[in-house]
């Protein structure tokens, strides 16, 4: 065999081999963008609790379980039989000044003087598991309370579809507003292509300069 055939036997083994490297970081694009396209659809079903203490003081953090405890019982049965998540806003809305109302009181009533507020808001999270369920990364609606200063850590739930009580079947519940491929991808094991999609949800806020970013410590 002469030179030439070598030569030639070469090239054509580094085509086949930069094809190879093409395809597999095509496929790898494609899947990931996939599995994005689908993260991304799920805040459209879900509804968030999110409950902000005053500060880290422990009196604060044990306030915090108090006003969520509060507001858990008071919206217990609230969004039974809706599957929807923009009518479960609707009520929720409806039911504002009620749950603001028993917060106040809670929060009186443990001898505390904090103004609290509770609103409706979009809200940027980074990817975080809730018992069975791990939430990918990114902006969902989130019924937001604050307490005081709202600077210490905050603890959170699902809302809708009605998660935040013991009794609650998460996969059962979700069932009902995700798609197969979605619970497939809130209860299986994905903490690479979640890393990614974190990095690439932050990005994507960053360069559209929206999102209010969730305070860290999480509960």
């Amino acid at each position: 065999m002469n030179s030439t055939q070598n030569s030639w036997k070469l090239k054509n083994i580094e085509k086949a081999l930069i094809i190879a490297f093409v395809l597999t970081v095509a496929c790898s694009f494609t899947s990931f963008f996939s599995f994005a396209r689908q993260c991304e659809d799920i805040p459209n079903h879900v509804l968030r609790l999110h409950v902000l203490a005053n500060s880290d003081t422990s009196e604060d953090q044990e306030l915090k379980l108090y006003v969520r405890n509060r507001i858990l019982t008071e919206s217990a049965g609230m969004l039974d039989g809706i599957t929807d998540r923009k009518e479960a806003e609707q009520v929720v809305r409806r039911n504002m000044p009620r749950l603001r109302a028993a917060a106040a009181e809670e929060i009186a009533q443990r001898g505390y003087q904090y103004p609290v507020d509770i609103e409706l808001e979009n809200v940027y999270f980074t990817t975080r598991q809730y018992r069975q369920v791990t939430l990918p990364a990114g902006s969902y609606d989130a019924l937001r309370v604050t307490i005081g200063q709202a600077q210490g850590k905050n603890w959170w739930c699902v809302m809708f579809p009605p998660m935040c009580l013991p009794a609650a079947e998460e996969k059962e519940e979700l069932d009902d507003v995700l798609n197969p491929k979605q619970m497939e991808i809130v209860t299986g094991q994905y903490e690479i292509r979640f890393k990614s999609l974190e990095l690439y949800e932050q990005f994507k806020n960053w360069a559209a300069g929206k999102g209010r970013t969730n305070p860290s410590g999480i509960r």
